[in-house]
């Protein structure tokens, strides 16, 4: 494996800033002195990458405005959710209707009643849906439901896959713990943690192992179906079987979280694509259309147990708050209307074999992009990655040069190496070729 070092010439000349960052930095020195770490979520610190972040002002198509008026192409899609770029005409123009006839009621309302008839009647294994306000907040109830079901505590998850920052799930995650010293999150007591049990991902013999020393004790095991919050981690299809198998014959609970994946990777997710009917289901991101939603649904015998019909309890002021229902519901119907996924995964195809092919002609780096439908994350080494342990040694240095590399060329990656990076239907091929030259001027 070559050394990070060897390239350190060639890729110092990109990290010569020529942008105005001056308002950014006076706003990130303001904003530590309110808030932890100056951000109300870690991986935007810039931490994993360096440097100062970004304080934006407006996002419009693919494209975001910093304070100092800057402009960036955004490949990062404020963590996946605008599959239709940012401020898609179709979805301003119903939360404008929306916000005139009033923004929350706290009481049952028409919206949340047509997104979840969109959603149960498009996916054969959502039988019914709760909505909540986030992918932690599904998790977390996703989870007290499969315990209620089963009368059992232990929960399985695998090393690499990210669930939220709910106690029972911060046992070596992703995400913005991949950044810090420690892979456990302080103030997780041992007794919440001793509930987790966690496996490799892509070890099939230590699945056979920990159902046949544990299975009469484990409630669920929950998997992220594309690991991307530690890297884009793709499984075999061999994996899901198996999972399948041993739940079933275990009576486990299945829990596909697809936070990231649902309606990302296709419409039906990754239980479409895996043909894997998952008990439970956990989402988020897309079907807020870029507002604040998660949701969680499955068979209708798991989610009649949800108070008031059964006995866990879960509520939420906010909850199915209409201008996220609004957006969710518009976003939901164009994507069924135009069904874009063939398209993206196609330009996304395109696009990393050209940042390939440009940076392996100039360089003797190794180098690929792992990708996934219109999901993509640049790599630097050439094996393919699907579990952690395997993720290159210099991946966060080299990452971190290459990132800022490109936003000074005005491109906007996911700033951590190991978070992943999208497509949306806004992207036309001019903004694939920008990101294809801005990886060839890295290493020219």
């Amino acid at each position: 494996m070559l050394e990070s070092g060897s390239h350190r010439s060639e890729l110092s000349q990109g990290r010569a800033h020529t942008m105005n960052t001056s308002f950014s930095e006076k706003f990130f020195e303001r904003s530590k002195r309110v808030s932890p770490g100056g951000v109300h979520s870690p991986v935007r610190a810039f931490k994993g990458v360096g440097g100062v972040p970004r304080f934006i002002e407006k996002a419009q198509g693919v494209c975001l405005t910093d304070v100092d008026g800057n402009s960036y192409t955004d490949f990062c899609l404020s963590w996946g959710p605008l599959i239709l770029g940012h401020q898609d005409p179709e979805v301003l123009a119903a939360v404008e209707q929306a916000l005139h006839k009033g923004w929350t009621y706290g009481t049952v309302e028409p919206l949340s009643l047509e997104l979840a008839e969109l959603i149960t009647s498009s996916l054969p294994w959502v039988e019914k849906i709760r909505f909540v306000n986030s992918g932690t907040e599904a998790v977390m109830a996703a989870l007290r439901v499969a315990r209620a079901a089963t009368g059992r505590d232990l929960i399985l998850k695998f090393d690499g896959c990210y669930h939220g920052h709910c106690d029972s799930m911060l046992v070596r995650a992703g995400s913005g713990l991949a950044e810090m010293a420690a892979p456990d999150s302080a103030g997780v007591s041992r007794a919440v943690a001793g509930e987790s049990l966690v496996v490799s991902l892509n070890h099939l013999a230590a699945l056979d192992q920990i159902f046949a020393q544990r299975g009469k004790e484990i409630a669920a095991v929950i998997v992220e179906p594309v690991p991307a919050n530690n890297g884009l981690l793709t499984q075999k299809p061999e994996f899901f079987e198996k999972l399948s198998q041993l739940t079933k014959s275990h009576g486990v609970l299945l829990i596909f979280d697809e936070v990231i994946t649902g309606f990302r990777v296709g419409f039906g997710g990754m239980a479409e694509r895996t043909g894997i009917r998952p008990d439970l289901v956990t989402y988020g991101k897309i079907i807020g259309g870029g507002f604040p939603v998660g949701a969680y649904g499955g068979r209708a015998d798991l989610m009649d147990l949800v108070a008031p019909q059964g006995p866990v309890y879960q509520a939420g002021t906010l909850s199915a708050n209409p201008i996220a229902m609004t957006a969710g519901l518009a976003t939901l119907k164009k994507l069924k209307r135009e069904m874009p996924y063939q398209k993206l995964e196609e330009k996304t195809e395109r696009m990393s074999c050209a940042i390939e092919k440009a940076v392996l002609r100039q360089t003797d780096l190794k180098f690929h992009i792992q990708r996934n439908a219109s999901i993509f994350w640049p790599v630097f080494g050439s094996e393919e990655v699907r579990e952690i342990s395997q993720i290159p040694a210099i991946q966060k240095e080299m990452y971190a040069r290459v990132f800022h590399s490109l936003l000074d060329q005005g491109i906007y990656l996911a700033p951590s190496g190991f978070e992943v990076s999208f497509l949306s239907t806004a992207h036309e091929d001019q903004h694939l070729d920008s990101l294809v030259q801005a990886f060839q001027g890295v290493f020219s």
